[in-house]
């Protein structure tokens, strides 16, 4: 009988909570609308407000069994940058996104790297993978803020492109420095099975994803209920995503394949625009838990480098897009406004701090986790703003308010719908 309590507890502890998170990042946002700030930032900051460090409204306990939720979102949105690569559309930019990507990419880890090394005088193993995290960027805020905005053109498709491969850029590198990081620790013999096991592991989880793609282009047919054609795609993410997370591999390359796999074998975007439609409330969920596993205490032990880190790797990622954009001989907006898109940093980054941690001593470990995990949330918070200036400087939108974009829209425009 007890047990059955304990059960009817915790499960109404977590509906509730669930409940809870919804309506706050609903309510803040009525506040951050006025402040004419994305509705990302707010569900960031109802997340803060709710978690452990202010109200405490939601059990830690609750906290601690949600990273489903991640998982989950990331999947959908994954899966819906899939249709943004499209092979007709990257024959026409895909030199163009490539040399970006790379540029934005390497400049950021470089500075980073070098600002560990010669400014903080940090070892040069933890300096590299530092500088290896920092090349990711996590595309859910930058493609909330778009969906909001309802912006589109040519600006809009690079951003959406090159934050879906930025983090195959992340994953190489890293991949790469670890070696080199294996080769400067002269305590351990070189152990090539953990540098290539995550590189392989995500090559096969590409591979399920095109799978899974080419899988539901043959069951979704003409004749398909709408309410079904939702139920196999859903059916699909979360099946990638599972494969995925039980190998610990992060599900956001492996979602986008299957995305991508999925949108050029049918050449059909229904499914995408009825997918954004029920999409909305789980991509809340995962904003307002990023900002309840906001760590105070750990922004305080991270210190001058953790500002260092967060300051040098925006600077880097503007630059590096600048460089990258004129090099490819983009218009003057792309070129100048970009790299004010590329902020937000969470997900992989997340992933890879975890296993870089395992490489390094306990204390540059634990110091390589506290700075990743404590800038990503902060990232999350000044990203969507950034990413919004950076449309209303390159003409995407109006820099009056529109009504239209008071709630976040289904369904971002695109020039090729």
């Amino acid at each position: 009988m007890l047990e059955r309590v304990e059960q009817v507890s915790t499960a109404a502890e977590i509906v509730l909570s669930l409940a809870l998170m919804l309506f706050a990042g609903f309510f803040v946002t009525r506040l951050t609308k006025r402040l004419r700030l994305p509705n990302v930032t707010g569900y960031i900051l109802a997340g803060i407000l709710i978690g452990p460090w202010a109200l405490r409204l939601i059990p830690v306990s609750v906290i601690r069994h949600m990273d489903f939720v991640n998982d989950v979102a990331l999947a959908f949105i994954a899966f819906g940058v899939g249709r943004y690569f499209k092979l007709s559309a990257l024959k026409k930019s895909g030199a163009k996104v490539i040399a970006i990507t790379l540029a934005e990419s390497l400049v950021a880890a470089a500075a980073v790297t070098l600002t560990m090394i010669f400014i903080f005088r940090l070892p040069v193993p933890f300096s590299l993978l530092l500088g290896a995290i920092g090349c990711a960027t996590a595309p859910a805020s930058t493609i909330m803020t778009i969906r909001q905005y309802h912006a589109k053109g040519p600006f809009v498709n690079i951003i959406l492109q090159v934050v879906a491969l930025d983090d195959a850029v992340s994953l190489i590198a890293f991949s790469v420095c670890t070696v080199v990081v294996q080769n400067l620790n002269d305590s351990r013999a070189m152990d090539f099975g953990l540098v290539l096991r995550p590189l392989f592991l995500n090559l096969a989880a590409l591979a399920v994803g095109v799978l899974g793609g080419w899988l539901l282009s043959r069951l979704i047919t003409e004749g398909r209920s709408q309410d079904h054609r939702l139920v196999l795609v859903v059916a699909i993410i979360l099946g990638v995503s599972g494969v995925c997370t039980l190998f610990d591999v992060s599900p956001l390359l492996s979602c986008m394949a299957c995305g991508t796999a999925y949108c050029n074998i049918s050449g059909s975007k229904k499914l995408f625009k009825q997918l954004n439609a029920f999409a909305p409330p789980v991509l809340l969920l995962f904003f307002v838990l990023s900002g309840m596993r906001l760590n105070v205490p750990a922004l305080a032990s991270a210190g001058i480098i953790g500002v260092g880190y967060f300051i040098v790797r925006i600077a880097g990622k503007y630059a590096g897009a600048f460089l990258g954009a004129a090099a490819a001989k983009c218009d003057a907006a792309t070129r100048n406004y970009l790299g004010l898109a590329l902020i937000p940093q969470a997900g992989v980054s997340i992933g890879l701090a975890v296993l870089g941690q395992r490489m390094l001593p306990p204390e540059m470990g634990t110091l390589l986790s506290t700075i990743i995990l404590s800038s990503a949330v902060l990232y999350e918070m000044i990203g969507p703003a950034s990413a919004k200036a950076s449309m209303v400087l390159a003409g995407v939108i109006s820099k009056k308010p529109d009504p239209s974009a008071a709630e976040p829209v289904v369904e971002p425009n695109s020039p090729t719908d």
